[in-house]
This record gives structure tokens, sequence and C-alpha cells, in this order.
């Protein structure tokens, strides 16, 4: 049975999302976060089991068959997904964040209804593609890759509970922080 609520987030590539959600979890430490299983390569700053699981392509083929994902996707050429039984035992002990892209949000609402969906947008399509340029470690090629797949995603968010605007990282988690509070009241208060 189910103690806590589900609160699955999207967002256009690029937009800050993980800044923002790391944000949100240093505000209110009690909230659990649902760690994805990937196949691609860890970046510098990245922990294996607190970013993500990271798992070569076989084991992924191997979980996909056993029925371990709730939801799993490919993308650049990687697989990406939500451990059933992980997200489960989350939710048991409370609020669970759950950082994924839109598909998977849809597959994971189809299991379970009651999930809510937060679209995290930019203030306006310039700041994706300024913050993706900014990085320094893309290429043209998948700059405008990602820039296509934010057009679409924004596209999405029109499905989504609730849209919040990420101008300023502190403000974005604030309203995250909130939406959470309003929902998991009428939850019955966790």
């Amino acid at each position: 049975m189910s103690k806590g609520k589900l609160f699955i987030v999207s967002g256009a590539s690029g937009v800050g999302k993980s800044t923002v959600l790391n944000k949100a979890m240093e505000m209110q430490p009690e909230l659990l976060f649902s760690v994805s299983t990937t196949t691609r390569k860890p970046r510098p700053n990245e922990v294996d089991g607190v970013n993500y699981t990271f798992v070569n392509k076989d084991t992924f083929r191997e979980m996909i068959l056993r029925g371990d994902f709730i939801e799993y996707d490919a993308h650049m050429d990687n697989f990406y997904g939500t451990p059933r039984a992980q997200l489960e035992e989350k939710l048991t002990r409370g609020n669970v964040l759950l950082d994924i892209e839109p598909n998977g949000a849809f597959a994971i609402l189809r299991d379970r209804p009651d999930a809510i969906l937060i679209f995290i947008a930019p203030p306006a399509m310039e700041e994706v593609e300024r913050r993706l340029r900014s990085r320094g470690d893309t290429e043209e090629e998948q700059i405008q890759v990602r820039l296509e797949r934010a057009r679409w995603e924004m596209e999405q968010s029109k499905k989504y509970n609730y849209i919040v605007i990420n101008d300023r990282v502190e403000s974005c988690a604030e309203q995250i922080l909130k939406i959470i509070a309003k929902e998991a009241e009428q939850n019955g208060g966790n």
C-alpha cells in the first residue's frame, strides 16, 4: 500500500531540470528520488546509484525481459528505465520524485493514474539554446537534435497537471514544493 504520492517531473531538454530537482530535494530532504537505470556512461559528477544506476546494454535487456521496469525507452543510442520494485518500495515510505521524459511519464500514468505530472519549461526557447551552448560540451549537431527534442517536449507539456517556468532555480524549486504540498494534502496529508 502506497503511503506517498508519485510526482513525475519532465522538462524541455536543457531547461535545468536536474538542477531544479536537486535544489527541491535540498530544500525538502524527506522527498524520495526514484533513481533511473541507464546504459549511458556516467558524467564526471554523477554517482552510480545516486544520479542513475549505470548498467551495460545486455544487463538492461535482461531487466526488460524480467519485467523489471515500469517504463523504459531508448534515445541518443542509450536505454533509460524506471525500476518498478524501487519505485514501489519508495512510495511505501513517502512522496517520490521521478525525473523522466514525456513518453516515460505517459507510460507510467497508464500504470499509476494517481501520479501528478509536473513540467519544467524555460522562460523562452532561446534560453534553452543559450543554456545548451553555454555548456561547451555539446557538438552543433547534438545541439540541433536537442533543440528539436525540446520543441516536441514543450508540445507535450499541455498534457501535464502543472507547468512551472524555470526562470530562477530557487523559485522554480519552491513552486514544485508548493505543488507537492498541495497534492499530498489532498492525498491525506503525506
